[in-house]
């Protein structure tokens, strides 16, 4: 008789330790794709906006436009990566029939879960960091409130990190995920005021925005840099908070069901 995959760990220990170790090493092994790249795209999007529109955009008073992007463009790549560190580390797995030595061992759903999450939220604040680093050199620090900065980072990588747990779980294939990300994460991203205030959209498409949790995560890590926003940060933490807490317990629900990943 087999045994059910991704059970409570009867053994009194745990695999998290071992599983995160190998999350963060795979990454870490090809840091110039998976950290410098990221960083030099955010780069080049820095060049390209902040020469052609220096001049022609204001959005705050006292912020020249290039500062004002850097928080959208930290808070993107931040995203962009926790999602795809979660997302195709399981569809790789999948996809080459390794995954059966992950869940072979007692781990719980719980262990897996923040394994897998961890790791990404990890990669996402460390090409995070990595981008800020590189705008200082067009714009001056900021950190009006660093703690915001810190929560909303932390929050939002990890409401990426389990929706590329959720995708990864799902998807059957590498396509499947490039769907995913070409269709939901992408738009969600660029539609969310990394390159602009919700404030400059017709009504219409500033009620559409505030239906979009990825602009609250942005608003919000945008506060922390400047005290300024377009929503209150309160409110901004508690949709990206209550965001996390759902696709948290519906990753939860998956994996403990073993959705897709029994056969």
């Amino acid at each position: 008789m087999s045994t059910p995959i991704l059970q409570p760990n009867l053994r009194g220990g745990s695999g998290f330790p071992t599983l995160f170790y190998k999350e963060m090493l795979r990454f870490y092994k090809v840091s110039f794709q998976t950290v410098a790249a990221p960083v030099v795209t955010a780069l080049l999007y820095l060049l390209v906006f902040a020469h052609v529109l220096e001049d022609h955009v204001r959005v705050y008073d006292h912020i020249p436009y290039t500062a004002f992007l850097v928080p959208g463009l930290v808070m993107m790549s931040m995203l962009q990566n926790a999602f795809s560190n979660a997302s195709s580390s399981l569809i790789q797995s999948r996809v080459t029939g390794n995954l059966v030595f992950v869940l072979l061992p007692p781990l719980s759903h719980l262990d897996f879960y923040a394994a897998y999450v961890l790791a990404s939220v990890v990669r996402g604040l460390v090409v995070g960091f990595g981008v800020w680093l590189i705008t200082l050199l067009f714009s001056g620090p900021m950190m009006a409130h660093p703690l915001w900065m810190l929560v909303f980072a932390v929050l939002a990588c990890g409401v990426m990190a389990t929706l590329g747990l959720v995708a990864g779980i799902w998807a059957e294939k590498f396509d499947q995920i490039a769907a995913f990300q070409n269709f939901l994460i992408m738009p969600a991203t660029f539609l969310s005021g990394v390159f602009y205030s919700i404030k400059s959209l017709p009504p219409f498409w500033q009620a559409v925005s505030h239906w979009n949790p990825v602009f609250y995560a942005i608003d919000g890590f945008r506060y922390g840099f400047f005290g300024m926003s377009d929503a209150s940060p309160w409110h901004s933490l508690a949709v990206v908070g209550g965001v996390f807490l759902v696709l948290a317990t519906f990753a939860l629900r998956l994996l403990k069901s073993g959705y897709k990943l029994r056969s």
